[in-house]
């Protein structure tokens, strides 16, 4: 799954749309085994859909090849959070989700804190796939953090974003676990 994700990613990176929603596809089917086929296949195309639409935004404010940081602090970032919004619809993941995952992706355009967003999009995205309402189920002493596998996730985008091979290989390293405790909770409900 992480492998698959990362590859995801990858796709997405190099403008290939029907590998990347596969890719996703795959995740999502392994991720939410209690949704609709039909349903599963559309949330990835949603999510693809999402990160085509975070490109045009960008594109639309390139100047001479270089991020205008100014002009995309006011950017029109709705069909991102549309694509997102769908997704959730059809995962049963909290709609707060398609604003935490367009606002991270808003902030890592912007060199903002995108970590805190992406972080609070996984834990709903974990809480549906599980669906577990509690996780994060920490002790009280660490209640205020995301929990580890929201960590992870973020982690690996993170290290994709490097653009390496070498990157690309720690960020699945990174994701593994994160869908290890997925795959671990569905085999032990």
């Amino acid at each position: 799954m992480a492998r698959q994700m990362c590859k995801g990613f990858v796709h997405h990176d190099r403008r290939n749309y029907d590998a990347a929603v596969e890719a996703f596809e795959f995740v999502d089917r392994l991720q939410f085994p209690h949704v609709e086929s039909e349903d599963i296949h559309l949330a990835a195309t949603a999510f693809v859909d999402a990160l085509w639409a975070k490109d045009d935004v960008e594109i639309d404010h390139l100047r001479a090849g270089r991020l205008d940081r100014e002009s995309l602090r006011g950017a029109d970032w709705s069909p991102v959070r549309k694509e997102f919004r769908k997704r959730a619809a059809l995962l049963g993941i909290e709609p707060e989700y398609a604003t935490l995952k367009t606002d991270g992706w808003r902030q890592h355009k912007l060199g903002g804190d995108y970590w805190t967003p992406f972080q609070e999009a996984q834990i709903l995205e974990l809480r549906a796939a599980l669906p577990e309402a509690e996780y994060p189920r920490k002790p009280k002493e660490g209640q205020s953090g995301p929990g580890p596998e929201a960590l992870r996730y973020v982690l690996g985008v993170e290290l994709h974003d490097m653009h390496t091979p070498h990157h690309w290989k720690q960020a699945e390293e990174a994701m593994t676990p994160y869908f290890e405790y997925v795959v671990s909770h569905h085999e032990n409900v």
